[in-house]
């Protein structure tokens, strides 16, 4: 890939970084690398459709919020319909506002909408034309997220990292609650993202970020 690129005269650079400190520190440290006004960060296991990319930084530009995101489909589940879990969807209707999202609160049972193939189910049924797409209210959004840098960082990024051992899951849902609150976030239908379901490489998730930067005193709870 890194050779396509290139061939396609668009520079790569290759970065290596250890020792080992966990998720939220290697996304600190990309983000310290990065200086263009948006900011991918896309999951080694989602594959993006030509013109993703470029409806993702459209939106983002036009609804001037913190972040958009596509949720990764898992395309195995085509025949799962769900419309239990896809029931909390709502479109945003106006500007995308700030938002506080808590497991305890308004919002988080939004968080079952990227299950499976629920996006796909979705956008069949709001039969949109070409070119058409809808921003939504998301809990979080995993895999692929564009985030306007600044807000990102204005947030406080991930650099709450030094606060987590080295085994946790659930970074990116602590910065994007966090960037919600200040500018908020939107996913994007139709979602171009695919999830090639391949095995999890985050194995030690017996930490969840949140309860240890948001909520230490129920992570401290016997």
């Amino acid at each position: 890939m890194v050779r396509v690129l290139e061939a396609q005269g668009r520079p790569v650079t290759v970065l290596r970084h250890l020792p080992r400190r966990g998720l939220a520190e290697h996304r600190q440290f990309l983000l310290d690398q990065a200086t263009a006004e948006q900011c991918l960060f896309l999951d080694d296991d989602v594959w993006l459709e030509p013109g993703a990319l470029e409806l993702l930084s459209r939106a983002l530009r036009e609804l001037q919020c913190g972040f958009v995101g596509m949720a990764p489909q898992g395309l195995s589940f085509l025949d799962d319909r769900r419309p239990e879990q896809t029931a909390p969807f709502k479109p945003w209707d106006g500007p995308v506002t700030p938002e506080r999202i808590r497991p305890d609160g308004p919002g988080f049972e939004r968080w079952p909408l990227h299950s499976a193939a629920n996006l796909s189910h979705l956008t069949a049924e709001l039969d949109l034309r070409p070119g058409q797409w809808v921003p939504y209210h998301v809990a979080w959004l995993g895999g692929c997220v564009l985030y306007r840098r600044e807000a990102l960082d204005d947030a406080g990024g991930f650099r709450f990292w030094t606060s987590l051992p080295a085994g946790h899951a659930g970074e990116d849902v602590v910065a994007q609650w966090q960037v919600m609150e200040l500018y908020g976030g939107a996913g994007i239908l139709p979602s171009g993202a695919v999830h090639l379901e391949s095995p999890t490489t985050v194995t030690e998730r017996q930490v969840e970020a949140y309860d240890v930067v948001l909520d230490p005193e129920s992570a401290e709870a016997p």
